[in-house]
């Protein structure tokens, strides 16, 4: 079937990819996370197109689409038409106010670069049509609905961290999301002298999906145990270091250092608060390199090309901090870097990573943005 992508559009949405400058895999126990927006996301071109129930939706960027009837919606085989999908399914128990429309995405996130696109997928087609058609949705509407679709229809029992950064992220800040009761906070972030930069690693993390619903599953299996003596505890957000040390010799080593990563990285959320707020930037550099070290070794969903990133930034003094970010295995590194020698720190780590995987290497400056918007 031939699909018409070059239509003028009714309206033009930019919903974009994210950083989660630290707290991972602590939102789906519940825990704190501190994550923004950046730039690079996905721009969607919506009109409709006068059927009932006849929509067509086209990827610029990877020249492949599909059609669908929103009366006969139902989970496909091809993994990236389910966000779209999934969305629909979700917004159909809300509102039945969706009618045929045509739909072009074009992205400019490095694709596997642990950036969110999927979350950047699923807010901005519900934003897209919340707008084209006057839903009515709220914001938590469409991140709550952002998050359930990727639970039913794709598969990945993710937390709320993406799709909430992405929909409601403010220039120039951080969010502090409490994941349990999804209270928030703008907090600025103020690194200059320093920037952001992310290395990708150009590895596929196919390995996420499941691994981090195996994870979660293990987590909870920690819970489990610790709920035995402290009935209180319903999410690892619930437990301190103090209760989980008397753990150690009867949990499974793997699950105990599971839930002290995710107890530890906890810490480490409010403990970057303070160094933001007080200008520490080293602590807040020292606070990364610590974090990597529980992805790694603790949690393991890093992977050789990561760790040899992270361990290169800590030969090069511009740098004050470096761990991996985004679900895992693999993806990008998120780098805190002299602006005066950005430059010089990629050519040096290009190089270096090019003689021990013979991959070219990606680098891009980020900064905290804005959440998904109508830009046309």
């Amino acid at each position: 079937m031939e699909f018409i992508s070059d239509f003028t559009p009714e309206l033009v949405i930019k919903s974009p990819g994210r950083i989660n400058l630290i707290g991972e895999h602590t939102d789906y126990n519940l825990g704190y996370v501190l994550p923004t927006a950046i730039a690079n996301g996905l721009t969607f071109r919506l009109k409709k197109n006068g059927s009932p129930n006849h929509c067509q939706v086209y990827s610029l960027t990877y020249a492949t689409g599909f059609s669908f009837n929103l009366d006969h919606i139902s989970i496909s085989e091809v993994e990236w038409e389910n966000y779209i999908l999934g969305v629909l399914h979700e917004i159909s128990k809300l509102t039945d106010g969706v009618r045929g429309f045509d739909c072009t995405i074009e992205s400019n996130l490095p694709t596997g670069s642990g950036l969110s696109s999927s979350a950047a997928l699923e807010c901005g087609l519900a934003f897209g049509l919340n707008e084209l058609f006057g839903l009515g949705l709220s914001k938590m509407d469409m991140v709550k609905l952002s998050q359930t679709a990727e639970h039913t229809y794709v598969g990945t029992q993710c937390g709320i961290m993406d799709q909430f950064a992405s929909v409601m992220s403010k220039e120039g800040h951080v969010i502090l999301l409490d994941c349990r009761s999804l209270e928030f906070e703008y907090v600025p972030i103020a690194l200059n002298p320093y920037q952001i930069v992310l290395l990708n690693t150009k590895v596929s993390h196919n390995l996420a999906s499941s691994e981090y619903n195996t994870r979660r599953e293990e987590c909870q299996k920690g819970v489990k145990a610790i709920k035995k003596k402290h009935p209180q505890v319903s999410s690892l957000r619930d437990v301190t270091i103090e209760m989980l040390q008397p753990f150690e010799d009867e949990l499974d080593p793997k699950i105990y250092n599971r839930c002290a990563f995710i107890v530890q990285e906890n810490d480490r959320v409010l403990a970057m608060i303070k160094a933001l707020r007080s200008g520490k930037l080293k602590e807040a550099g020292e606070l990364l390199y610590e974090a990597h070290e529980g992805i790694s070794k603790m949690y393991e969903v890093s992977c050789p090309e990561s760790d040899f990133l992270v361990d290169f930034s800590k030969r090069f003094d511009a740098v004050l901090g470096a761990r991996q970010t985004g679900g895992g295995f693999g993806g990008c590194t998120l780098n805190l870097v002299h602006e005066a020698r950005i430059d010089e720190f990629v050519a040096e780590a290009g190089q270096a990573y090019k003689k021990a995987f013979a991959i070219d290497l990606e680098a891009f400056e980020v900064r905290p943005s804005g959440g998904t918007s109508r830009v046309g």
